[in-house]
């Protein structure tokens, strides 16, 4: 059944009733089953329940969002719009009902109704708003702004379809489309009255005026609409209500009719398909130069669809071009959204007649830029071909901005140095000529951060050294955090109430009080008591595993935790090559001694990447081998857990015993997941990379198992020259093992599967060093498998890695955002 969807200038029938107690929320519950569902309680199915319970908490949410803009309007506020491709929401019903402190309320209200809380809750699917760390980010970054009570619009795209739905077959990864919007979102509510109509493609044409001046005019643009969703974003405790809009699009003429009616009935509605494919699919794959095309053109309809949202609202309330900055500025989370520059500009001077140097300075004014990557591949780049097949007008703006930057600026700070100009060239020159969207948004934007202090100091280094040079003063550090709210309270409520009972109710704006628990960290009741709620969460999972992956494993193992998207750089082939390790001890000697312990995988490889493909692939191999080994004796288990997700992560870290971050040093931005994994209760097995560096500044090396190469170490080996046969030949576990993978003894008549893998670490060089940190992270894993030995020693590390991650909360990152980048202030919404 398709949820019933609510325009916004649609009025809230008073027969709601949204008082806050469980009567008032049980009668909410069943008038929205009966007026919107047209079900009774007899012939409802759980997912009725569900629609009608979020309902019944929006309808409480409604009147504060309503407040929270109105008095946002009235005073005419300075607000940060987050410009995000990405947002990995995950369930809201949970969420909200915590937010809005009514969970105890809703869990009474259906146990009345005779309906379990939690079978409801399982009836929600995450939103396919995302992909990994950087839409996750986006999302805890909107449930800060929103309990700090600043004023915020988060903008992004409606994907009818995620990324995918991951699935294994005979331990390949095989993806499905991810229709999460099969039958709608209760959450959401259109806006049409704000709709926008975007051009694209045409061509540039020159025209002259009456006084003979030479102009050109993009003409012949076909365009598409945008229409807004919705959602509310609902602030700890219920006192503010921002919100998330997403723009589908759709065909700005639904069909011809003319054509319809002469018989081509497909020809007819081939504009409306066109239309509506932009916003169809999260990161089409863009291996093809149409998926290239889908992929810059989803981004310009983005930007374009909420610029022009953003002016709409400024002149509500302001008629002056020069007051924009005062009331605008518009974060840029990565490169994805950087096109956004050059269409503000192309607003500011073609439909505002605004010069053209004083639209620059606006737009430096209002942009800036957080990178999120150190990889040099990865930062976006576009062809000129492209660009001038779908925006011949922003092509013409981009030249003129790179000219003025070069001329102006480069050659003040190098005089006559053509190489400086080639290097920092918003355009790249080659066969074919490419636009550097990263270059493009560091030259448009008065602030560049990273996301780590490490990472910043890579960026200034290396990534961007010549603009930190030119520019020292736009680059800042803003180390990533988490919301608590979702991350402790949400996703751990048993441990969250025995830290509420041990030391006070725990301040979840406030997530530094939790170093009170330092104190307990060698009291054995208290121990007891953390551990025992692991041991729980650990038997959930477990439960979670046999369901999803078919074997049953040990809740009393060390359960070893690597949750990521699946990459060389994140290096899950190094994790394997230590089971590897174990197995081949375990079977050359049955006495070996070690600890049970359980490795588990998730994660989603690009359909396009193909290593990363094999590396799921080789890992499902090597687990079928081993967890049917009885030789073994169930020392090890491999569980890769299928269709990874914000609502499996949050069954997964509450369980977790060790935390896997374990990129090559210098390759990793910050990470998010590494704090998620400590605040629960996790130690930390990983390199000087990230916010690793700075975790480990928090909890103590005492507390934390750091292996493997520096960043300056990794530098000077490739500057020798890396030889990654040089480490094979002189690690005699290492090189049986490789020998062992690449004989196909785990992927028998799929040879192919291994030599992909295998020839990127020699033919290919091992680009992200796996052989050079073997060693080092297998002695660190022996120190890991001592230490759990140690029941006391372990948790009292497990304890101090949730008391001093006060640091990581997003709380904390979002006021550096507005203290040192947005100049925002915070506006408390007063309650009638």
């Amino acid at each position: 059944m398709e949820i019933p969807q609510i325009n916004s200038d649609e009025k809230k029938s008073s027969t709601f009733n949204v008082q806050n107690d469980v009567a008032g929320l049980k009668k909410s519950i069943q008038d929205h089953l009966k007026y919107t569902l047209a079900r009774t309680r007899e012939n409802a199915e759980l997912r009725d329940w569900w629609i009608a319970t979020c309902l019944a908490v929006r309808d409480r949410v409604i009147d504060r969002y309503m407040k929270t803009q109105e008095v946002y309007h009235e005073e005419n506020v300075r607000r940060v719009f987050y410009f995000s491709m990405e947002y990995l929401m995950g369930r809201l019903l949970l969420n909200n009902l915590y937010n809005i402190e009514l969970y105890d309320v809703a869990n009474q209200a259906l146990k009345e109704l005779g309906v379990s809380l939690d079978a409801v809750l399982d009836e929600e699917v995450d939103m396919g708003l995302g992909n990994g760390g950087l839409g996750r980010l986006a999302a805890c970054f909107l449930d800060s702004l929103a309990t700090l009570e600043y004023p915020a619009v988060g903008y992004g795209i409606h994907y009818e379809f995620g990324l995918f739905t991951q699935v294994f077959e005979k331990g390949v990864q095989i993806e499905h489309p991810d229709n999460w919007l099969k039958g709608g979102t209760p959450w959401q509510i259109v806006r049409l009255e704000y709709s926008q109509t975007i051009p694209l493609y045409g061509r540039m044409e020159r025209s002259f005026n009456d006084c003979g001046d030479c102009a050109t005019k993009w003409v012949d643009a076909k365009t598409i609409l945008g229409i807004p969703w919705d959602i509310a974003i609902v602030g700890y405790e219920g006192q503010t209500i921002n919100f998330l809009r997403l723009w589908e699009s759709r065909a700005s003429e639904e069909f011809d009719l003319t054509i319809f009616n002469e018989g081509g009935y497909v020809e007819a509605v081939h504009e409306k398909a066109m239309g509506e494919t932009v916003s169809k699919v999260l990161y089409p794959n863009d291996k093809t130069e149409a998926g290239k095309e889908l992929r810059l053109v989803q981004q310009y309809f983005f930007a374009s669809c909420s610029l022009r949202d953003i002016r709409r609202r400024f002149l509500l309330n302001n008629d002056n071009w020069d007051n924009f900055p005062d009331k605008t500025v518009i974060q840029l989370n990565d490169t994805h959204p950087a096109i956004s520059i050059v269409e503000l500009m192309r607003i500011l001077i073609d439909e505002e007649g605004i010069e053209c140097e004083k639209a620059w300075a606006i737009c430096q004014k209002v942009f800036a830029y957080t990178n999120h990557t150190l990889l040099p591949e990865a930062l976006e780049k576009w062809s000129v071909v492209l660009f001038e097949k779908v925006l011949p007008r922003h092509l013409q703006i981009i030249y003129e901005i790179n000219e003025r930057f070069l001329t102006q600026e480069v050659e003040k700070h190098w005089p006559g140095d053509n190489n400086k100009k080639k290097e920092l060239s918003i355009i790249e020159e080659g066969n074919p000529k490419m636009v550097r969207m990263a270059y493009l948004a560091v030259v448009g934007s008065h602030s560049i951060n990273g996301v780590a202090a490490l990472h910043t100091q890579l960026l200034e280094k290396n990534l961007f050294r010549d603009f930190y040079e030119l520019y020292p003063e736009r680059f800042n550090n803003k180390t990533n955090g988490i919301t608590p709210r979702r991350w402790l309270e949400v996703c751990n409520p048993a441990l969250t109430d025995l830290i509420n009972k041990t030391i006070g109710l725990v301040c979840l704006r406030d997530l530094n009080k939790l170093r009170d628990l330092e104190k307990y960290c060698d009291d054995p009741n208290f121990q007891q008591a953390f551990m025992s709620v692991k041991h729980a969460n650990k038997v959930r999972l477990a439960k979670i595993i046999e369901l999803k992956c078919g074997i049953e494993v040990n809740p009393d193992a060390l359960f070893d935790v690597q949750i990521k998207r699946i990459h060389e750089y994140k290096r899950q082939h190094l994790n394997l090559l230590h089971i590897l390790t174990l197995y081949y001890r375990l079977l050359h000697n049955p006495d070996y001694d070690m600890e049970p312990r359980v490795f588990i995988f998730g994660g989603k490889a690009a359909p396009g990447y193909e290593v990363a493909k094999e590396i799921i692939h080789i890992i499902n191999a090597v687990a079928t081998v081993i967890n049917h080994d009885e030789r073994i004796n169930n020392k090890i288990k491999i569980a890769f857990i299928p269709n990874y997700g914000v609502t499996l992560a949050m069954s997964i870290i509450p369980a977790a015993d060790l935390s896997e971050q374990i990129s090559l040093a210098g390759t990793e931005a910050s990470g998010t997941g590494n704090m998620k994994l400590a605040l629960n209760g996790a130690c930390t097995i990983g390199t000087l990379d990230g916010a690793n560096v700075e975790i480990l500044e928090e909890v103590g090396s005492e507390n934390i198992f750091i292996f493997g190469l520096t960043v300056p170490q990794v530098d000077q080996i490739k500057k020798e020259g890396y030889n990654p046969r040089k480490y094979y030949e002189n690690n005699q576990e290492l090189k049986a093992v490789i020998d062992w993978l690449s004989s196909g003894h785990f992927t028998p008549n799929q040879q192919y599967a291994v030599s992909t893998l295998v020839g990127t670490l020699f033919e290919g060089g091992d680009p992200f060093m796996v052989f050079a940190d073997y060693e080092s992270y297998c002695k660190r894993q022996g120190d890991v498998d001592r230490i759990f030995k140690d029941k006391k020693t372990w948790a009292r590390m497990a304890i101090l890695n949730t008391a001093r991650m006060g640091k990581f909360s997003s709380d904390r990152t979002i006021r550096e955002y507005a203290k040192d980048i947005w100049n925002l202030q915070p506006v408390p919404i007063p309650f009638d």
